[in-house]
């Protein structure tokens, strides 16, 4: 039997992605295995949002071919995207597959080498299989055409393409089957998600309210949206339905208009805040991550006092803090990257206290409250202490038994700890606890579902 070894990074489009691959090689007869493991294929789902991103993909391919130097290394996603475009190659990697033919990487494998399904390897470990998990990823929308100033994304993923509801709702309703409690519903841009583009009708608002709607969905948790995309209807879909998760990533990117004028952003820091005080309003338990970028181009340490404010005043919850780094193709790489190296560590480092107490101090409005959380799984080798998070995103662990992941307890918040999380306890009697791990839905082994893992 012939073995396939996959990775991913980036978004949570590419983890959807990669998985409908893995599905195309495990129903032709591969074995999955870890991507450390030898394989006769390796893909890898590549990110081109920071220079990290591109270099962790070349990596990986380098990698995979020096673990196997007879295999396959095939690589998709943004990074590869970039690369086919420029006409350069990637050392290591065998077959690139451009974005929009991603779906079509099981296909290209097999033309550059047919022989692959008579091969029969032996891999190092393969991975276990399962028939449900606790969160799974759905993407609804591809594309983007935003054009801002520090990102490729629009040449990589040029296409605005909504699915069509039907086939969203049916594939909810698949995930809900398997005895996954929580649906993350996804896209590039995902707030672009319309009739216009392919939905058949409904916009974003009208979608999610038909996945929460799905019976057995205990949760639809929102990726990642741009703020001038979240309008009222939206912003009443999730006041109203109990199974959407008070939870939203509006991807903010600096806290001083004019960088956000610089980055072609289309809104300003009071717009920004506006929108959140409405939010808070109408959802009152509504957690707002984002992300924010220091040293862009231009930046001055006024322009980056004005961040760490704006920050303060919006109070997120988490953030993802990382410093500039030239994109190829965009705007700012035209600027000068005029920022020292030793400043933007600086500056991220003064961000990313800023974003962890105001973390801090969210967990802590909960702490004495009973809340939902749904077990992900045990922390670390230890025994007895399980993991998971609330619907509006804080991070709690507490003392359980394994057998209770996937399921949603109620855990009464003690303390925060020192990354913003909550220790808690379980508030179940034995009898509960028997009771809620013979609900959990027994395996159903089938390729649904594949455990792929980010690369680190």
């Amino acid at each position: 039997m012939p073995v396939a070894a996959l990775t991913t990074l980036g978004c949570k489009v590419n983890q959807y992605e990669t998985e409908r691959i893995a599905e195309d090689f495990a129903r032709a007869g591969f074995t999955l295995t870890d991507f450390d493991a030898p394989a006769d294929v390796y893909v890898i789902n590549s990110c081109s949002v920071t220079a990290s991103a591109d270099k962790k993909s070349r990596y990986l391919a380098r990698k995979a071919s020096r673990t196997n130097p007879d295999a396959v290394v095939a690589m998709t996603g943004c990074h590869s995207q970039m690369v086919i475009d420029a006409g350069e190659i990637v050392d290591g990697a065998t077959v690139l597959v451009a974005n929009d033919q991603k779906m079509q990487v099981f296909e290209k494998v097999m033309a550059f080498k047919p022989d692959l399904l008579s091969y029969s390897s032996s891999p190092a470990a393969k991975l276990p299989e399962r028939g449900h998990r606790t969160r799974a990823v759905l993407k609804v929308q591809d594309g983007c055409e935003h054009f801002c100033g520090f990102c490729s994304i629009p040449y990589t993923r040029k296409v605005l393409e909504s699915r069509p509801w039907q086939e969203v709702v049916d594939e909810a309703e698949r995930i809900a089957a398997s005895g996954t409690k929580e649906v993350i519903v996804t896209g590039v841009c995902v707030g672009a998600y319309g009739e216009s583009t392919g939905s058949g009708g409904p916009d974003l608002a009208e979608l999610l309210l038909r996945i929460a709607d799905v019976p057995q969905v205990a949760r639809v948790r929102l990726s990642s949206i741009q703020p001038i995309e979240i309008t009222d209807a939206l912003i009443d879909t999730f006041a109203s339905h109990p199974n959407l998760c008070p939870h939203l990533h509006l991807s903010c990117q600096s806290g001083d208009d004019t960088i956000l004028r610089a980055m072609n952003r289309p809104y300003t820091t009071e717009f920004y805040k506006d929108l959140v005080r409405r939010l808070r309003e109408q959802v009152p338990d509504v957690a707002i991550t984002t992300d924010l970028i220091v040293a862009y181009p231009g930046e001055s340490r006024e322009m980056h006092e004005n961040t760490l404010q704006f920050a303060r005043d919006v109070s997120f919850q988490r953030t993802h803090c990382f410093p500039y780094s030239p994109r190829p193709r965009t705007r700012a790489e035209t600027q000068r990257d005029d920022v020292p190296q030793d400043e933007k560590q600086v500056r991220r480092k003064e961000l990313q206290a800023v974003v962890d107490e105001t973390n801090r101090l969210f967990t802590a409005r909960y702490v004495g409250e009973t809340m939902g959380v749904l077990v992900e799984g045990k922390q670390g080798n230890g025994d007895g202490v399980l993991t998971g998070h609330t619907t509006n995103y804080v991070a709690v662990e507490f003392a359980g038994p394994k057998e209770l992941t996937g399921q949603i307890v109620p855990v009464r918040l003690d303390s925060v700890t020192s990354d913003g999380g909550a220790k808690g306890t379980l508030a179940l009697s034995d009898a509960d606890i028997r009771a809620h791990i013979a609900s959990v839905p027994k395996p159903k082994w089938d390729t649904d579902f594949l455990p792929l893992g980010m690369a680190e």
